[in-house]
């Protein structure tokens, strides 16, 4: 075979290639969404926690913010896993979450800050 024979039966297995029913795109697709996500931080205290939440009263706000925790890590102030039951209304923490575009907040992680018990 000559040179000029093989670049052309590439190219047109190329062509062909691209031009195959599962690479041609129809109105009839389903659309596919994203959701972006943001990553922050909040310090503040536990106001109420429960199985699946944890409300953060924040200092100068008025409401406290709730934030979603199916998969959230406890952890102390040098990254020890703790229980959540150890968790108590009170406490100070730091919230790692993530934010949704629908404004749905996840806590991916909650550092449990010491309390500090001042002596009269």
């Amino acid at each position: 075979m000559k040179w000029t024979t093989i670049r052309i039966a590439l190219a047109c297995a190329g062509f062909a290639a691209m031009m195959s029913p599962a690479r041609l795109v129809s109105a009839d697709d389903k659309r596919v969404e994203t959701t972006t996500t943001t990553t922050t931080t909040q310090q503040g205290t536990v106001s109420q926690i429960g199985p699946d939440t944890i409300a953060i009263q924040t200092p100068g706000s008025q409401k406290a913010m709730i934030y979603q925790t199916k998969t959230t890590t406890y952890v102390d102030e040098n990254g020890d896993p703790i229980a959540v039951e150890t968790v108590k209304s009170g406490a100070p923490v730091v919230v790692y979450y993530d934010k949704s575009d629908a404004g749905k907040m996840t806590a991916t992680r909650v550092v449990v800050k010491k309390t500090v018990k001042h002596e009269d």
